[in-house]
C-alpha cells in the first residue's frame, strides 16, 4: 500500500511514518524537503510541497492508496493573539483544500483519506460522556475542527472513503503535553491546572500509530473516530498519578485566574476544558488499544523519559 502523509516531520507524523514504514510505501510531503529528508531517514521518501498551490506536487497523490493530512499550526506554540489563531485556522484549510484539489486532479484516486482533527469539536461539556454522535460544540477549537472536518467531504462524492480522527492530549516521551510536564514534575515543580475536575481523554502515542494504521488497513472504517483512551480520566487523577510515578508531589495547583491570566483563551480550551470522550467506533470495529489505563501508559512514557536523560 503506497501512503501519502503531510505534517510527517511533527512528533505525530514522525511515529506514524515509524510504524506505517514496516508495512506500506511511505512519502511524505513537506514545505522543507530537505529537513524531512535527515529527519525520515530509512522511514520515507520524501517529496516537496507547498500546501497553497498545486505546483507539481500534486502528482504524487496520484495512485497512491492512503493520504494521511495531519498538517497544520501547533495550537500550543504560543498565545492565542488573533494573528495566531488566523494561523491556526488557515494552515488547516489551505494545507487541506490543497491534497483535496489534487485528489480531484488525479486519474486514479486514493482509496481513503485520513483527516486530522481533534477532540476540541465537541467542546467542553462538564460530566457528560461523549461520543461521535455527539455535536459540534462551542468555542475557537470546536469551530476549526468543523471547518477543517468539513473541507474534505466534497471527496465523498468521488468515492473517496473519509476517516476523520479526532485527536485527545497524545503522550509521548518527547513530544505532545508531556514535553512540559515531565521535565516540571522532575524539578518538583509539578501541579494539576484549575480544579482537577476537568475530565482528560487522552491517549498513548503508540496507541495514535496502530488506530490509525487500523483504519487504513480496514476498508469498512469511515467516518468521524475519537482516537482516545477508553479510560478517560479527571486532570487531577491523572497528574497525581504521574507525581506517584515519578517520585514526585503533585502539590502546586494552578489556578484557572492565574492560567487565564497567563494564556488566556488558550487556557480555557487545551487546559481547563472537561471533554470526556469514549472511542465507540474503534472499540466496535474491534481495536485493542495498547495503553489502555493511564498508569501503564505513563510507566511506559517515564521509562522511556529516563532513558533519553541518560
Amino acid at each position: 500500500m503506497r501512503v501519502i502523509i503531510t505534517g510527517a516531520t511533527g512528533f505525530i507524523g514522525t511515529a506514524l511514518c515509524r510504524e506505517l514504514c514496516k508495512h506500506h510505501e511511505i512519502t511524505a510531503l513537506s514545505r522543507s524537503a530537505d529537513k524531512a529528508k535527515q529527519a525520515l531517514t530509512g522511514m520515507a521518501t520524501v517529496a516537496q510541497w507547498n500546501p497553497k498551490t498545486l505546483d507539481g506536487w500534486e502528482q504524487t497523490v496520484n495512485d497512491a492508496s492512503v493520504v494521511i493530512n495531519l498538517a497544520g499550526e501547533n495550537i500550543a506554540s504560543g498565545r492565542w493573539t488573533e494573528s495566531k489563531k488566523k494561523k491556526i485556522l488557515q494552515s488547516r484549510l489551505d494545507a487541506t483544500r490543497a491534497i483535496v484539489e489534487a485528489i480531484k486532479q488525479t486519474n486514479h484516486k486514493p482509496q481513503a483519506l485520513v483527516q486530522a482533527s481533534a477532540i476540541g469539536y465537541y467542546g467542553s461539556h462538564a460530566d457528560e460522556m461523549l461520543d461521535e454522535s455527539s455535536p459540534n460544540g462551542t468555542g475557537f477549537l470546536a469551530e476549526v475542527c468543523r471547518q477543517w472536518e468539513n473541507t474534505v467531504l466534497p471527496l465523498e462524492d468521488l468515492g473517496v472513503r473519509l476517516v476523520t480522527i479526532r485527536l485527545g492530549p497524545v503522550l509521548g516521551a518527547e513530544g505532545g503535553m508531556m514535553q512540559k510536564l515531565l521535565p516540571a514534575f522532575r524539578f518538583f515543580l509539578g501541579g494539576y491546572p484549575g480544579s482537577g475536575k476537568q475530565w482528560l481523554s487522552w491517549i498513548h502515542l503508540d496507541d495514535v500509530t496502530g488506530a490509525t494504521r487500523f483504519l487504513i488497513e480496514h476498508s469498512d472504517a469511515h467516518g468521524p473516530c475519537n482516537l482516545t483512551t477508553p479510560n478517560p480520566i479527571p486532570a487531577g487523577d491523572f497528574y497525581r498519578l504521574l507525581g506517584k510515578i515519578m517520585h514526585r508531589p503533585a502539590l502546586l495547583p494552578l489556578p484557572a485566574l492565574v492560567l487565564k491570566t497567563l494564556m488566556g483563551e488558550m487556557a480555557n480550551e487545551l487546559l481547563l476544558s472537561s471533554l470526556r470522550i469514549v472511542p465507540r467506533r474503534l472499540l466496535q470495529a474491534g481495536y485493542e488499544f495498547k495503553y489502555a489505563d493511564p498508569q501503564s501508559a505513563l510507566n511506559n512514557i517515564i521509562e522511556k523519559y529516563n532513558s533519553l536523560k541518560e
